[in-house]
């Protein structure tokens, strides 16, 4: 079922985004630079790091935006509005005596002077360093990595999975920690920013708030998103998890409005308005993200969900869980409305459900892991007799969920492997053939990762731990900030539950709370710490 609201029109790219597809081409290396546009660089013009994404066997994404003052009010990051060249260069070893690739992207003004530069002709399952150069200004190194070839079985994937990061919360000690841990790949799953005004009210570090009044209202504007991105990536220890990693990401709700559905606003914002909202929320998350052309916004629309896969190891689906969604039952998010039940409802959309479950059919691998923003598994908030669902995660379609079921019984999908954050608490739960049964066999396995900062210091346990685990197919609930590391080989998945003990003030220490290991054709959790 689709929304009630009517539908508008989806506006050309052009007209929704005023970015020209030369822009793109040239930010991505696919179009010929000129040699040295720009000039003289006023400053250091990576104020906001360096990254890389989208790993394929011959290549990756690289991507840097030149921002000498990042948080420049007007959202431009202190750059003159004239493009300028970036170069590159990637190489087999961290002093760069080992240069293998070198090109050049150019960085516009229309696009934040974001490069995106898509680099092919490498050697699959290798390890790669890389740096760019504007005028006589280098780049910190970042490292990376190509995937395994796809016939190839690796002997591993060590991972990581991330979400909901609250600058204005906490401080990102998860990030600094994800950074030493020597991971193939990192999965980031939605909140990568938050749209609310940053005020006294939720400055929960324990300093003076730093921010002049621009920061302080809800962010709508392109300009305002832009300068949303500058500010959290500005942060040291994000920087240096993204110079540790490839990463590939989805959305949840937060990039562009708290608890959206396609073109539905939870504050009625009219949809052609809010459509267009969208596309600039969109256009600003590509600039700020490496991620590769055939993810560039098309006005309001943003080709998100894609497939990867780490040799015969691992497929990986990243799902896109809000552009497509139908609204809430009944409009209320904490529901049982009877119209959660309705078989028409979808998560992700019928193109969307299509794509999946054919590539699911496909499958060869060890492992298939499904990325989405929200968690999958069953949860009844009604401790007693009742039943009492969130209408915000999987729960509020079950139908959808259903049909997921279907396809994995349908092509015998060996060993399911869900990742979701959302919550801010750190979870462990079996996906169950029938949750009202807890001896029903289980399916799958799901990964909940805690906030990176998102409310604060939290607690080993909190109000909702009790509704929470009397799930009796939820294995593990912890309200800490953190993360999860996983290590992955063909006979077992491994799971870290990294725990930081606080994050309203810098050196929180990290630990592993929980560990659990999960065998290749035995779905479920066994904890072993």
């Amino acid at each position: 079922m689709r929304s009630p609201l009517p539908a508008p029109g989806r506006r050309s790219f052009l007209a929704m985004t005023g970015v020209s597809t030369a822009a793109f081409a040239l930010g991505t290396g696919h179009a010929a630079a000129e040699e040295n546009a720009g000039g003289k660089i006023p400053g250091d013009p990576f104020g906001l790091g360096v990254a890389s994404g989208d790993p394929w066997p011959d290549g990756f994404v690289l991507w840097t935006r030149l921002a000498p003052k990042p948080i420049e009010a007007d959202g431009h990051g202190g750059m003159p509005l004239r493009p300028y060249t970036v170069r590159y260069e990637v190489a087999e070893d961290e002093a760069f005596t080992k240069v293998v690739k070198r090109g050049q992207a150019l960085a516009t003004p229309e696009l934040a002077h974001s490069v995106h530069a898509e680099v092919h002709g490498l050697r699959p399952g290798r390890e790669y360093f890389y740096r760019f150069r504007v005028g006589n200004e280098i780049s910190p190194v970042g490292r990376t990595r190509t995937a395994p070839h796809p016939r190839s079985m690796p002997t591993e994937l060590r991972f990581g999975s991330a979400s909901c990061a609250a600058w204005y919360h906490g401080h990102f000690t998860a990030y600094e920690d994800m950074a030493k841990q020597d991971l193939d790949l990192v999965f980031f799953l939605g909140d990568y920013i938050y749209e609310y005004g940053i005020t006294k009210n939720n400055w929960w570090r324990q300093e003076p708030l730093p921010l002049g009044p621009e920061h302080g209202t809800e962010i709508v504007t392109l300009e305002q998103y832009r300068l949303r991105y500058s500010l959290f990536k500005t942060d040291a220890h994000l920087q240096a998890a993204h110079a540790s990693a490839p990463w590939v990401f989805t959305t949840d709700d937060h990039e562009v409005q708290n608890n959206y559905a396609d073109e539905w606003s939870e504050t009625g914002i009219p949809p052609a308005d809010f459509l267009r909202r969208r596309a600039v929320a969109y256009r600003a998350f590509y600039e700020n993200l490496p991620l590769r052309s055939t993810v560039k916004p098309h006005g309001p629309d943003l080709a998100l969900y894609q497939r990867f896969t780490w040799g015969r190891l691992a497929q990986i689906d990243m799902l896109d869980n809000r552009q497509y969604r139908d609204i809430y039952p009944a409009g209320a998010v904490i529901d049982n409305s009877p119209e959660r039940h309705d078989p028409k409802r979808t998560m992700l959309g019928a193109k969307q459900e299509k794509w999946l479950y054919d590539g699911l059919g496909k499958s060869n691998a060890t492992w298939n892991i499904l990325a989405t923003g929200v968690v999958m598994a069953e949860i009844d908030r009604d401790t007693g007799p009742g039943q009492l669902y969130s209408n915000d995660m999987w729960d509020g379609f079950p139908a959808n969920r259903d049909r997921l079921w279907n396809a994995f019984r349908k092509h015998k999908i060996a060993n399911p492997v869900v990742l979701s954050g959302d919550i801010h608490r750190a979870v462990a739960a079996e996906l169950k053939a029938d949750w009202k049964n807890p001896d029903s066999p289980a399916i799958g396995t799901e990964l909940v990762c805690s906030s990176v900062g998102s409310d604060g210091d939290g607690a080993e346990t909190d109000s909702f731990a009790k509704l929470w685990l009397a799930n009796p197919h939820v294995k593990y609930y912890n309200a800490r900030r953190g993360y999860v590391t996983a290590r992955m080989t063909p006979t077992t998945l491994t799971s870290d539950f990294r725990r930081v003990e606080f994050v309203s003030r810098p050196g929180g220490p990290v630990t592993t709370a929980a560990r659990f290991v999960t065998e290749a054709g035995k779905p479920g959790l066994m904890r072993e710490v």
